[in-house]
C-alpha cells in the first residue's frame, strides 16, 4: 500500500533507519492548490514511519520555511522554501541537510542548511545556516540568460568508510559549456558536519542539464550513484546519441570508491519512461536485508499528476554489474 496523503501531494523524499523503523521525510504541498506546478512554492517537509516500507504512519511535520522577516530580523536562507535533503546520524545526533531558498530572491538561488534532532521527531535549525553554498570557482551562479535558477540543492551526505570524513553530493551545474549539458554532482567535504569545504564536481558534465536527488549506495563491491532527470533536461549531445526518445526517471553511475571516478554502465535508466511515471528513486535494504527501490509516482500515462510514494520494487546486481529493477516485491 503506497503512502498517499489525502490532502497533500508528496514528492522528493529521503530515509533514515532507526532500529526496525524506517523514517521517511518528504516534500509536501496541499492538493487544494490545484496546479501541481505551484507545489514548490507552498512546501513543507512531512514525516512518516514504517517497519516494512509498505504500511506508513504519518507523524508530525518535520520542517517548514522560516518566517519572513518583519523588519526586526534578518531574512533566513529558507524563508521561502524547504526542499530536498538527506539525514545522517553521528554521535547520537541526527543531522538533516536540506535545501532552502529566500522569498526576497524569488526562490531562484539555492543554498544548503542543517537541522538537528535527538529523536527524529523534533528538529532545531542550525543558527549558522546556510552551511554549504555554491563556489563560483567551479559552479554556475544565477544567470537567467542560461538557466532558470542557481542549482545547489538535494544534498546527499555520507561518511567515507575509510577516512571518516563526511561528504555531500549536490545537484549543481558547472559554469561553462552548453546550457543543457552543464549538470553535475557537486561535492563538499567536512570533518564535523558543520564546517564544509566546497570541492570540484564529482562527475563530468555533458549529458544532462541537472542531476537531481543524488544517492550513493554500496552493493556487491561497487558504489552506485543514483540521480534523477526529467526528459527535457537531456543535452543535445545525448539526444543525438540515443535512438529512442529521452525519458524521465532515475539513472545511475558506478565506481569502486565512493568518491569515484564514476562512469555510466549503460545509457538505459534504472527506471524511467516518457510519461514520467516514477521519479527520485532511492535504494534501501528492506527488513529482509534485500535491496529495494522506492520512488515517488509523478504522472499517469495520460499526464495527470499523482504525488504519492510507490511500493518497494526489488533490485539486484546482474552478472554484468548493472542494476535491474523488478516490480514484484
Amino acid at each position: 500500500m503506497a503512502l498517499r496523503l489525502k490532502q497533500k501531494w508528496l514528492w522528493d523524499f529521503w530515509l533514515a533507519v532507526d532500529g526496525a523503523d524506517y523514517h521517511i521525510f518528504y516534500l509536501q504541498a496541499n492538493r487544494a492548490l490545484g496546479r501541481e506546478a505551484l507545489r514548490h512554492w507552498h512546501v513543507s517537509i512531512g514525516h512518516a514511519v514504517s517497519t516494512d516500507l509498505r504500511h506508513w504512519e504519518v507523524l508530525p511535520d518535520a520542517l517548514k520555511p522560516s518566517p519572513f522577516p518583519d523588519g526586526s530580523r534578518q531574512e533566513a536562507f529558507d524563508s521561502y522554501t524547504t526542499w530536498t535533503g538527506s539525514i545522517i546520524q553521528h554521535q547520537g545526533t541526527w543531522f538533516m541537510f536540506y535545501t532552502g531558498s529566500k522569498r526576497s530572491e524569488k526562490g531562484l538561488i539555492q543554498r544548503i542548511g542543517l537541522a538537528t534532532s535527538s529523536d527524529l521527531l523534533t528538529w532545531e535549525k542550525y543558527p549558522g545556516n546556510p552551511v554549504i553554498e555554491a563556489d563560483p570557482r567551479w559552479y554556475e551562479l544565477l544567470d537567467l540568460s542560461v538557466w532558470h535558477d542557481q542549482a545547489w540543492r538535494d544534498p546527499f551526505v555520507f561518511q567515507h568508510p575509510e577516512t571518516g570524513e563526511f561528504h555531500a553530493f549536490i545537484t549543481a551545474r558547472v559554469k561553462s559549456g552548453p546550457p543543457k549539458g552543464r549538470g553535475v554532482i557537486g561535492h563538499a567535504r567536512s570533518t564535523d558536519l558543520i564546517h564544509w569545504e566546497v570541492l570540484p564536481p564529482i562527475t563530468e558534465p555533458g549529458e544532462f542539464g541537472h542531476l537531481e536527488v543524488p544517492q550513493v549506495v554500496h552493493m556487491q563491491e561497487q558504489y552506485f550513484l543514483l540521480f534523477s532527470v526529467l526528459a527535457d533536461r537531456c543535452s543535445p549531445a545525448r539526444r543525438a546519441r540515443m535512438e529512442s526518445p529521452p525519458v524521465s526517471g532515475t539513472h545511475y553511475m558506478a565506481a569502486r570508491d565512493p568518491l569515484g571516478p564514476y562512469h555510466f554502465l549503460t545509457d538505459e535508466f534504472l527506471i524511467g519512461d516518457t510519461a514520467g511515471s516514477h521519479y527520485s528513486g532511492k535504494l534501501i535494504q528492506g527488513p529482509d536485508n534485500n535491496w529495494v527501490l522506492l520512488t515517488w509516482r509523478m504522472f499517469t500515462p495520460e499526464g495527470d499528476f499523482i504525488g504519492e510514494l510507490s511500493d518497494p520494487m526489488s533490485v539486484e546486481v546482474g552478472a554484468n554489474g548493472r542494476l535491474a529493477v523488478h516490480h514484484d516485491v
